[in-house]
């Protein structure tokens, strides 16, 4: 029996193209996304990002609070290649 959860998840809805312009550079956005949390001194990290067909899932080492969302979002929707208006609001 577990006590708590096994993954700690933030999930952000987009367009198939957006994905696609995410997932190639996945080590560049981990980094990025890792800079901005430690900016603000949240003690959370992003470990790895994948995608489910019309989503993003970005796994965290600790549950996630509501700043940590807006910050990854912000950071999405500020992305060059990014079709902002195709990124939906994130959640857990």
């Amino acid at each position: 029996m577990t006590k708590g959860l096994s993954k700690k998840q933030i999930i952000i809805f987009m367009s198939m193209n957006n994905v696609e312009r995410i997932i190639i550079q996945t080590n560049t956005h981990i980094f990025n996304i890792n800079r901005t949390f430690k900016e603000v001194k949240s003690d959370i990290s992003t470990d790895y990002i994948c995608s489910n067909n019309r989503e993003i899932i970005i796994t965290t080492n600790k549950v996630a609070v509501f700043l940590d969302l807006s910050i990854v979002e912000k950071y999405i929707k500020e992305l060059n290649d990014v079709d902002s208006n195709n990124v939906m609001s994130s959640r857990l």
